[in-house]
């Protein structure tokens, strides 16, 4: 019975990915520097250099996917994550709360486009370059692999204020969660799969402590608690760095749903997933189906690459991710 039962939840999970697709936006199409000609190698350029980053260190893998949601959640996929204080804009979103000093590979971002400039310049957007590093981390870290559209155009405008408006916090319970997903045309299975990507990269103990001190939150394994509370002792004048899973913390697998299952999973955002009956089988269904998890991925960072595409009258190509033209 219990095999017919995550039979059927499967099927449904399934179907579920087949409806709730995104669009995709006006503009973008797979293999879009292929097709128009302008940069054939876009692509294989990009992979190229993330492998050599990722070898080297995978925590660099992690960030990149973290930079892609991060930058299409402020403002659309445009870019904006990557510019620079400057004397017009002191304060872009990097510098935001979120942001800084956590997220990492924006090396890899340059790289990427100093290689992309020597061999086509002026032709691919900072914004597909996120994309396409995302993707490529996925692959390496989880030999996930997926196709994603291209013909994006970097936006002009990143300010610091959106991103802490913008992103879901590491403390949101299941509503404020759905309510942020909805708000950019995701599903709550986008939700659940997309924060599959915490089965990789690392957090500051700031995001959590919450969940220790002073008892440990009952939402947490006990023991697990007690463990965290080692690696990240009250009132220490250093924020430090602990893996989000301790399982196997550089591959993007489905341990992240086992962790969450078994309440150790860091933020109380990802022990809210178990809050409601649909998200509770969708995170229970990518824990035990082999596959599912890996299969929903690529559909979700797909869906998600396509909010708030600038065209070619919003946006422009920059010659430097770091400023505006």
């Amino acid at each position: 019975m219990a095999s017919r039962v995550s039979i059927l939840l499967s099927c449904l999970i399934f179907f579920m990915v087949i409806q709730t697709m995104v669009p995709v936006s006006d503009g973008l199409r797979v293999g879009y520097y292929k097709r128009t000609r302008t940069c054939p190698k876009a692509e294989s350029i990009v992979k190229s250099v993330v492998r050599k980053f990722v070898r080297r260190d995978p925590g660099l893998g992690a960030g990149l996917i973290r930079m892609f949601f991060h930058d299409c959640f402020v403002r659309g996929c445009d870019g904006s994550i990557l510019l620079d204080p400057s004397p017009l804009n002191p304060n872009p979103e990097k510098l935001s709360i979120p942001n800084n000093p956590s997220l990492r590979g924006f090396e890899v971002i340059d790289a990427a486009k100093a290689a992309l400039e020597n061999a086509c310049p002026g032709v691919v957007s900072c914004a597909d370059i996120i994309a396409f590093a995302a993707r490529d981390a996925s692959y390496f870290l989880g030999r996930i692999s997926y196709r994603i559209p291209s013909g994006r155009y970097d936006g002009r405008i990143s300010v610091n204020a959106e991103a802490l408006a913008n992103l879901p916090a590491p403390f949101f319970n299941l509503t404020q969660l759905k309510a942020s997903f909805s708000s950019k045309g995701l599903s709550d299975l986008d939700l659940v799969t997309l924060s599959g990507a915490h089965s990789i990269g690392r957090s500051h103990c700031s995001s959590f402590t919450s969940r220790l001190y002073p008892t440990i939150d009952p939402t947490l394994n006990q023991g697990f608690g007690a463990f965290l509370r080692k690696k990240c002792p009250q009132n220490s004048t250093i924020d430090r760095v602990v893996p989000l899973d301790f399982v196997t913390r550089n591959i993007l697998d489905k341990q992240y749903y086992n962790n969450v299952k078994k309440l150790t999973a860091l933020f109380f955002s990802d022990w809210s997933l178990l809050t409601s009956s649909a998200t509770f089988n969708l995170v229970d269904q990518f824990s035990k189906v082999p596959g599912l998890f890996e299969a929903n991925f690529g559909k979700s960072m797909v869906n998600m690459g396509n909010v708030g595409v600038k065209s070619k009258g919003q946006g422009e190509i920059r010659t430097s991710c770091r400023a505006v033209l």
